[in-house]
């Protein structure tokens, strides 16, 4: 699925104009970005948690040459679906 896709959906569901539809849309999407990139978690009940989490630096080696080299410490999206999602997806 598409933000295209999402868009169409949001305006067949809910009667608005497509224009207003993808207005809506980027606009939910720029506050989760936001709200992400500040390290705030978001909740969405009945849908799951996103979460940035932090990655220690490592070892690790590269596959073509074998040679060992070091990973940077890094940030990662988690996202963790509710119960509510994961039994509809297993219906």
């Amino acid at each position: 699925m598409t933000k295209a896709d999402i868009a169409e959906k949001i305006q067949t569901t809910t009667g608005l104009p497509k224009k207003d539809s993808v207005a809506m849309m980027e606009s939910v999407f720029t506050i989760m970005k936001e709200s992400l990139e500040a390290g705030e978690t978001i909740r969405i009940s009945g849908f799951g948690i996103f979460e940035v989490k932090p990655k220690e630096a490592r070892r690790g080696r590269n596959p073509q040459t074998g040679e060992a080299i070091t990973i940077e410490a890094r940030k990662v999206l988690i996202f963790k679906p509710s119960n509510v999602l994961k039994d509809a997806i297993n219906k």
